[in-house]
């Protein structure tokens, strides 16, 4: 019975360890007035960051990954210049394929390079012009760890 219990034991041990090591990665740090708040999901090579409103509506979308997205991003679909973590970058209206459905000429995406192989690929989803210039700025000041990109194991 007692080695039973030390079993059982160290396996809590282990997995809380496991759980412990994989809650490393964390989305950057939210404005408390933003109204925002992040619904997480991080795997070994990527860590997918969701901004959502109080009623539910995601309006960003942040993944960091160790691979290349390697989404073509289009010079005819170039808008307004910005940054991200220090880089330097453009923001781009996504390619539908030709749709445009409601919200589409504020929707906005960019990929950015941040280190060797450490990426970033932002999505932004407001609701007007206005959402989608607190959404640029907001974006533009957030700090990352440097446990920020999940790590490869």
């Amino acid at each position: 019975m007692n080695v039973l219990r030390a079993v059982v034991s160290l396996c809590l041990l282990l997995s809380a360890s496991v759980a412990s090591a994989q809650a490393t990665a964390e989305c950057p740090t939210l404005p408390a007035d933003s109204g925002l708040q992040w619904k997480e999901q991080a795997e070994n090579s990527y860590l997918s960051c969701k901004a959502t409103t109080a009623d539910g509506r995601e309006v960003l979308s942040l993944m960091l990954t160790q691979r290349d997205p390697e989404i073509p991003l289009s010079r005819p679909l170039r808008q307004e210049k910005g940054s991200f973590a220090g880089e330097s970058m453009y923001w781009y209206r996504p390619d539908l394929g030709g749709q445009t459905p409601p919200g589409y000429a504020e929707r906005r995406m960019t990929t950015v390079k941040l280190d060797k192989n450490k990426y970033a690929q932002i999505s932004l989803y407001p609701g007007d012009a206005k959402e989608l210039n607190s959404l640029q700025s907001l974006t533009q000041g957030m700090a990352l760890g440097s446990s920020t990109v999940a790590s490869e194991r």
